[in-house]
């Protein structure tokens, strides 16, 4: 009875809900979604068809960036009155990449977002989530500088090989860049001077470390000699992940490879941040997260060398047009741009960085190609040059670089207000000048965990100086594995690599086990029904 009953219930009860899971498997490897076929583009682009195409970008509260954007999709949709862009602004790319992730798993992705390839290589974790571009790049009607295209698109040799290859990962690429900038040092030159010190061509590691020093020396009277000040924060870097990154590169430390394997926690870092940790307790270096934006101490004559992006240029030196500070704590100075510190200064090396575009994959193919259309139509000079302006950002195309345009930009005498800010100009000059001494690391599925980690080690050695705690060998071991597991580093090199599209096809093991237990119930199941079917007959016999 117990086993007539056993079986019973695995034929009635077990079984349908089992063979349920069989057909629910392949939504259930994207979280309940339909599995999308690799993109194809369509034969013909139907435009008496309507398309939504949402747009998730990223402004610091800009309003002329949004202006931008905005002006961007009025224009676009004059040409394609079709396709409706929607417009979604973010203050940080962080709250995107969230966002992003979040939706993936319901397939509410937004159709073009403006991200990092860093976060791109994540949510290609996710099966046919974003679109390879390289048969759109090439496609004769609808790609770059294609022919059936309603705007002066530029073709594929016309973008900066640089930038391009930065989109490029397992194989593919995976997006288009946007805007590039890259780091550099503002200098209170004034200072320097004073300090009896006086600027090399290339900022090294050594003189930036040694000016800081001295202008943490104090007077008598607890103020600091060369600006008479209470407050001198010598040296500030906003983002340390940067500041970790470059100098590896300088120097050749272990970072990571392409496939994955973290190498960050070794010696040679362990030097850096010991380093760091020594100019720190002689009050020579600080971050932003500690202290506050460096242009705030900057543009107060509180710092000697304030580092951060090339984008963040309006914002730095006496006359600057953009300022949290009241005007009555801006003090007059005159202000270098630099390159970051470099190890060797006969062999610069920099971080580019700088937003790119990523397309989404939708169950329909047209949708995805005026997705493309949209992408593409921001690649074009009028939307590069425009809002290359509002900050130190360059073109990423060379159509627009070498416009007359452009070149009257970048050549322009210095003027009051934003649009020809001295400092800006030099930013962005920097950049040009450099574009071959930039570098990128590599792009896996956890490199954007890497790099906040990277950061990580020098915002906890810094805060324990100043906390007083003891900071020795035993000191880093533990940072080490404290960041490593903070950051699940240890988790990463198993599914780091960026999936092609035949491991994409692979179930997960919990899957995997799941269609194991199916065969074995069908199995029983099988035997069970053949031999109730041979008592059966032999009873009639």
């Amino acid at each position: 009875m117990r086993k007539a009953f056993f079986f019973k219930l695995i034929r009635k009860r077990i079984a349908p809900a089992l063979l349920a899971a069989l057909f629910v498997l392949p939504l259930a490897s994207c979280h309940g979604a339909k599995v999308l076929d690799e993109f194809v583009i369509p034969d013909t682009f139907d435009e008496s068809k309507e398309y939504t195409v949402t747009f998730w970008a990223k402004n610091d509260t800009n309003k002329t960036q949004t202006k931008i954007y905005e002006k961007a999709i009025s224009d676009f949709q004059e040409l394609y009155p079709n396709i409706k862009v929607v417009l979604r602004l973010y203050t940080d790319y962080g709250k995107i990449y969230n966002d992003v992730i979040t939706n993936i798993a319901t397939r509410t992705t937004p159709n073009v977002c403006i991200t990092y390839p860093d976060h791109i290589a994540t949510y290609l974790s996710g099966k046919n989530v974003v679109v390879p571009l390289d048969s759109l790049f090439d496609d004769e009607r609808y790609g770059l500088g294609g022919s059936e295209l309603k705007f002066d698109s530029p073709k594929k040799e016309e973008l900066v090989p640089k930038f391009l290859e930065e989109c490029l990962f397992a194989d593919h690429y995976y997006a288009i860049p946007y805007m590039r900038s890259t780091e550099a040092c503002y200098v209170n030159k004034t200072f320097v001077e004073k300090l009896g010190f006086t600027l090399p061509d290339v900022l090294t590691w050594d003189f930036v470390w040694q000016v800081a020093d001295a202008a943490a020396e104090k007077d008598g009277d607890g103020n600091y000699k060369v600006n008479s000040q209470k407050v001198m924060k010598p040296f500030i870097y906003k983002s340390t992940d940067n500041m970790m990154i470059q100098h590896a590169k300088q120097t050749d430390t272990p970072f990571s490879t392409s496939d994955g394997d973290i190498l960050l926690f070794n010696e040679k870092t362990k030097s850096f941040l010991e380093t760091v940790a020594l100019h720190a307790s002689r009050g020579s270096f600080t971050t932003f997260k500690i202290s506050s934006y460096p242009a705030n101490f900057l543009n107060a004559g509180q710092c000697i060398f304030a580092i951060d992006s090339t984008a963040g240029s309006t914002w730095m030196g006496s006359k600057a047009p953009l300022s949290d500070i009241s005007a009555d704590k801006i003090i007059d100075f005159e202000t270098a741009v630099m390159t970051v510190p470099q190890e060797n200064a006969d062999e610069p090396r920099m971080i580019s960085q700088g937003p790119s575009v990523c397309i989404f994959n939708k169950a329909d193919p047209e949708t995805v190609l005026a997705s493309w259309l949209f992408a593409q139509y921001l690649l074009t000079n009028d939307v590069q040059i425009a809002y290359s302006q509002t900050e130190g950002y360059v073109p990423v195309t060379l159509k627009a670089q070498n416009s007359k345009e452009y070149q009257d930009y970048i050549n322009h005498e210095p003027e009051e207000g934003s649009l020809y800010y001295e400092v800006k100009l030099k930013a962005v000059r920097l950049l040009i000048d450099n574009i071959d001494n930039t570098f990128v690391t590599p792009v896996f599925n956890g490199s954007a965990s890497l790099r906040d980690a990277s950061g990580q080690l020098i915002e906890n050695t810094v805060k324990s100086v100043n906390r007083k705690e003891k900071v020795d060998d035993a000191y880093y071991e533990k940072l080490f594995k404290d960041v490593s597991s903070l950051y699940r580093l240890d988790s990463i090199r198993s599914a780091s690599s960026v999936p092609s599209s035949e491991d994409a096809r692979e179930l997960p093991a919990a899957s995997v086990a799941l269609l194991c237990a199916l065969a074995v119930i069908w199995i029983v199941l099988g035997v069970y029904s053949l031999t109730a079917y041979l008592k059966a007959k032999k009873s009639k016999k």
